[in-house]
């Protein structure tokens, strides 16, 4: 079987960012990178606020804010009065857990594929009111209607306050099939969190589509914000119940105010974070999206060519438009956080490539993403090095 042939590069994409040429970026799920475009928006925004603060934050600020908040959620196919921004979809996991009244007894839901912060999150939220959590294992290998039907029988109406799963998997890069996994938690009367942290951007499907009692996505991954931008999109039965983390002077003023008004947080981000869709609009967002997924598609074969990874057991992402793909690496290498950690360093610091490494149930694994500022040969190169390294130990 033949490695797929990689896209053609966006002309001139590699030119919008200010990521150091020396370095192969290749896993910009974690972070993003901000175009310079947006970075340059920002900057002027600090001018503006460091050149009169009072003036900034007391006069228009709350509509400005909102202004941005409803660019926003038309993008990502949102009610914009049920939409509130946050810091990222840790926070609004946060929001939303300490929004709930929980007792004890009652029962939080996840899966082994969700994100670790947001596991300490219920943790915590269960330690605080007597609530419990319990993980549901899903197969990688699992179809979406195995998924479904894990899901169905895990659920317990009556107890299950709560039920939390990811749209797109940050440590197995799989995408879930949410609305109807949502469809079936609503036919047992069981709200859900859907942690879309990855999908702003990168995949097509509306939050409407959706339609989860609670959405909550990164804008400064795959949307081209500045760090620090997220959306909490709320159904309607729930938004009078949503409480921010920190009361402040705009409580009185309802959901999504008072969720988003924090006194002196830096909001320039936020007001940024349009122009980040410009960028992405302006470079076409269904180019970028194909564009990035077929680059992920073609590292993830010729670095699981170069590790002895048969085409057949390289982890499917479950569906065309994912740009995060899993190279499993060698039994016993990065089984635990400690040890991937320990590996991604050496990788930064001796190949010259970011990347995430993950242990996800005893195995560890090499997350590669595709961005417009990659090119095949990044990939090539980690693909001739890599093992050697892993040789070393």
């Amino acid at each position: 079987m033949t490695v797929p042939q990689p896209p053609e590069p966006i002309p001139g994409a590699r030119l919008l960012f200010s990521l150091d040429p020396s370095v192969s970026h290749l896993n910009h799920g974690s972070f993003g990178a901000v175009p310079i475009a947006v970075q340059r928006a920002q900057q002027r925004l600090r001018d503006e606020m460091e050149a009169n603060p009072l003036r900034f934050f007391t006069q228009g600020l709350v509509d400005r804010i909102a202004h941005a908040r409803r660019h926003l959620a038309a993008f990502l196919g949102a009610d914009p009065d049920g939409t509130t921004l946050v810091g990222n979809a840790t926070a609004g996991a946060a929001v939303v857990l300490q929004s709930l009244a929980l007792r004890p007894g009652d029962e939080i839901v996840t899966t082994d594929h969700g994100y670790g912060a947001v596991a300490l999150s219920v943790a915590r939220e269960c330690a605080r009111t007597g609530a419990v959590s319990r993980t549901l294992p899903v197969p990688l290998t699992a179809t979406d209607e195995e998924v479904v039907e894990i899901v169905r029988d895990g659920l317990r109406p009556g107890r299950t306050k709560l039920l939390i799963v990811d749209q797109l998997t940050s440590p197995t890069a799989r995408l879930f099939p949410t609305a109807a996994i949502v469809a079936v938690a609503r036919e047992r009367g069981v709200p859900v969190l859907v942690d879309a942290a990855h999908a702003p951007g990168m995949l097509p499907a509306t939050v409407a589509s959706v339609g989860a009692d609670f959405w909550v996505g990164n804008l400064h991954k795959w949307a081209y914000a500045p760090r620090g931008t997220a959306a909490l999109v709320v159904a309607p039965p729930w938004r009078e119940r949503i409480q921010p983390l920190v009361v402040s002077w705009e409580q009185d003023s309802g959901f999504p105010v008072r969720v988003e008004w924090q006194a002196t947080l830096d909001y320039t981000g936020w007001l940024a974070a349009p122009v980040g869709l410009f960028t992405l609009r302006s470079l076409g967002v269904d180019r970028v999206r194909a564009h990035n997924a077929a680059l992920a598609a073609y590292g993830q074969r010729v670095v699981g060519d170069a590790l002895g990874v048969a085409p057949e057991r390289l982890p499917e992402p479950g569906g065309p438009a994912v740009a995060m793909r899993l190279v499993p690496l060698p039994p016993g290498v990065a089984t635990t956080l400690d040890a991937a950690r320990e590996l991604r360093a050496r990788i930064a610091d001796r190949l010259s490539a970011e990347v995430s490494i993950a242990g996800w149930n005893g195995r560890g694994y090499l997350r590669l993403c595709g961005q417009v500022y990659n090119t095949p040969d990044e990939y090539d190169r980690l693909a001739v090095r890599l093992p050697t390294l892993l040789a070393q130990g």
